[in-house]
């Protein structure tokens, strides 16, 4: 990840966090006592985000010691130690949270996002993220979702072309909406909601077909009818339940919004030792 980009979300949870100081420890703690610490992982993981935790505290103090044998992408075991390190009390304590946010949260869309592509990896077909993420953290969690073996579908509105419902709506019609977009040289998507509308798509020109939020006989129907003309893409309300039974059906891509929208921290903690 961009070494600035890190730094500013960095610096962005830090000032929120801490704001005038950290009144607990300011109390409590002798500025020059140190600490040794621990992080743990709870439960078994696709770690992601080291380099926001070690931002987090070197950020307030460089002086303090990190270790880790481990790397983004590699598989965390219950109960492993994966990071070490000690420094000043103070400094640990205050970027502690932080630090652990990013990376449960990193951590917990690699892992989510692991489990589609594992699901899905004996069929010919990518899963891909959304634009379905919290402002702020989207390269983050897009880089997150590439650890874990997914693709980035559009970074942002200016990727590429994706005629959505309301675009339609807007042009009076695919066939509209599609005449409007040819001059780009962008890929050109289009979203389609019933077998009509793929039909339609497909007497214009068009590199991929969303099916959104279709059964698995309507994509079926679709994928045999697109027959490899133009890419597949199925979206909407997909689930580890059923993205199996999607993948079955030939599509190309399938866009996940659950594996950064809706994802459970990862289960880290970390533990100090006061020297």
């Amino acid at each position: 990840m961009d070494k600035k980009y890190i730094k500013e979300i960095v610096n962005f949870a830090l000032n929120e966090d801490i704001a005038s100081g950290d009144i607990t420890s300011n109390l409590i703690i002798n500025d020059k006592q140190n600490i040794s610490f621990e992080v743990i992982a709870k439960s078994e993981m696709i770690l992601c985000g080291l380099d926001f935790f070690y931002e987090s505290l070197l950020s307030i103090d460089k002086n303090i010691t990190i270790n880790s044998n481990y790397k983004d992408g590699d598989i965390i075991k219950k109960n492993d130690i994966f990071i070490s390190g000690n420094g000043n009390a103070k400094a640990i304590l205050a970027g502690e949270r932080v630090g652990l946010n990013l990376l449960q949260y990193l951590s917990a869309i690699s892992t989510k996002t692991n489990k589609f592509v594992k699901a899905v990896e004996q069929y010919n077909v990518e899963i891909l993220d959304t634009r379905k993420i919290l402002p702020f953290y989207r390269l983050a969690a897009k880089y997150a979702v590439k650890i874990g073996g997914g693709k980035n579908h559009r970074i942002c509105l200016d990727d590429q072309i994706l005629i959505k419902d309301n675009h339609i709506t807007a042009a009076g019609g695919i066939k509209e909406a599609l005449e409007k977009c040819q001059e780009s040289s962008l890929i050109k998507e289009i979203e389609c909601e019933n077998i009509q509308q793929v039909k339609e798509a497909l007497q214009n020109k068009v590199d991929i077909i969303m099916l959104d939020n279709m059964s698995i006989s309507e994509i079926t129907k679709a994928v045999k009818l697109i027959n490899k003309k133009v890419k597949i893409e199925a979206s909407g309300n997909i689930n580890i339940e059923n993205v199996q039974e999607i993948a079955k059906t030939g599509v190309d891509y399938i866009s996940v919004g659950a594996i950064t929208h809706s994802v459970k921290a990862a289960d880290i903690s970390l533990n100090l030792k006061f020297n």
